[in-house]
């Protein structure tokens, strides 16, 4: 009686081990611990990177000459490169907590890490110059664009019928565009557009974080129904095998990003610098590009789109007419010029920003 008592316990205890070990198979699990510790790791080590980037720094990231008067004062000698902070917690989260054998997770993160290093040396530039002008713009773009076309190819090859190159319009389970090859190109634009689309919106204390917090944890829902079989098949969207992992990428974006913007937070300690925003949305493209959603990117990202348009519009107008549309761009400034404080620019663009995810996730099911 004793024995099999002892051998019960012993049953019902290595039970009780394999159903906790059993939740790690779950993404959202794995997405909710990659989101805690991104956030920890930020919270942990961001006093000791802002001290070491400001010693290095010195006089902190230059501000641009012709941006608004007030920037010069209340902006001057803030360090830049904060975009390493998230991209450490990122990272540090993505691989505890991610499928490691999942080849989406890996051409994410080559995506990501590519855009980063050039943001990185964009910025260093700019403070080792102190000058506003970096990286030249040709070259910059050739190279986000070698990165993003390399990440498409791998991204078609990995695809298993047509679906991979087509291109899924919403509202609609029937209208598909099948672009063939040509995809790879059309994919990388996506990806390159958001990157300095992001980059464009990065020019407030915590503007352009929230928005791609905000992205992210919605793209994180998409990648999680496109990746799951059951789901994908009610709501008519294409099904991506293993695409479901980013939504624990997308978690560590969220926990690193959190982090980041309580140092970020007016008045931010540090910028996030083309560090962070190269990387965070060029991330953003390649999760769109991997889960078929490439449009619906252009409603959940409607913030970065106006911003990226608004620059598009000014140039234009400009060298076409001698006028500018508007006082000032991107559109941020336009609304500074307007006299819009910071804070009631920045938390305004913080509601449409949700306002435009929920409109992008609304897509899933109305088609």
């Amino acid at each position: 009686m004793f024995f099999w008592l002892s051998d019960l316990s012993t049953f019902t205890g290595m039970g009780v081990f394999r159903t906790a070990l059993n939740v790690f198979r779950y993404i959202t699990f794995r997405a909710g611990g990659a989101t805690f510790t991104g956030a920890l790791f930020v919270f942990l080590f961001g006093p000791w990177i802002i001290d070491h980037l400001r010693l290095r720094q010195g006089k902190g990231q230059p501000i641009r000459p012709d941006g608004p008067q007030s920037h010069i004062i209340s902006k001057k000698g803030t360090p830049t490169m904060g975009g390493l902070m998230i991209l450490s917690g990122l990272i540090v989260s993505t691989l505890l907590w991610a499928n490691l054998l999942d080849p989406y997770v890996w051409i994410v993160l080559a995506v990501t890490l590519g855009f980063g290093l050039v943001g990185f040396y964009d910025d260093y530039l700019k403070v080792t110059r102190q000058s506003s002008s970096g990286f030249g713009g040709r070259m910059r773009l050739a190279i986000e664009a070698i990165i993003a076309l390399a990440a498409c190819y791998a991204l078609v090859r990995l695809g298993r019928d047509t679906s991979a190159t087509s291109l899924a319009i919403p509202f609609f389970k029937d209208v598909i565009i099948n672009f063939g090859w040509f995809f790879v190109i059309f994919g990388a634009f996506v990806i390159v557009g958001a990157g300095n689309a992001v980059n464009l919106t990065d020019g407030l204390d915590g503007l352009a974080i929230v928005p791609v917090m905000i992205a992210s944890t919605s793209f994180g829902i998409v990648a999680y129904l496109a990746g799951n079989a059951v789901f994908s098949d009610y709501l008519q969207i294409n099904y991506v095998s293993g695409a479901g992992e980013l939504a624990v990428l997308c978690g560590a974006v969220f926990g690193a990003g959190l982090g980041f913007l309580w140092f970020n937070a007016p008045p931010a300690s540090i910028f996030m610098g083309d560090t962070g925003s190269l990387a965070l949305g060029g991330m953003l493209g390649a999760i769109a590009v991997a889960v078929k959603h490439e449009i619906v990117l252009a409603v959940i990202g409607g913030l970065f789109v106006l911003e990226a348009v608004s620059v598009i519009v000014q140039v234009a107008s400009f060298k076409l007419t001698g006028k500018r549309i508007f006082r000032m761009a991107p559109l941020h400034h336009h609304f500074e010029q307007l006299g819009w404080t910071e804070p009631q620019i920045v938390i305004r663009f913080w509601i449409i920003s949700v306002m435009l995810a929920l409109a992008g996730l609304s897509t899933l099911k109305l088609r």
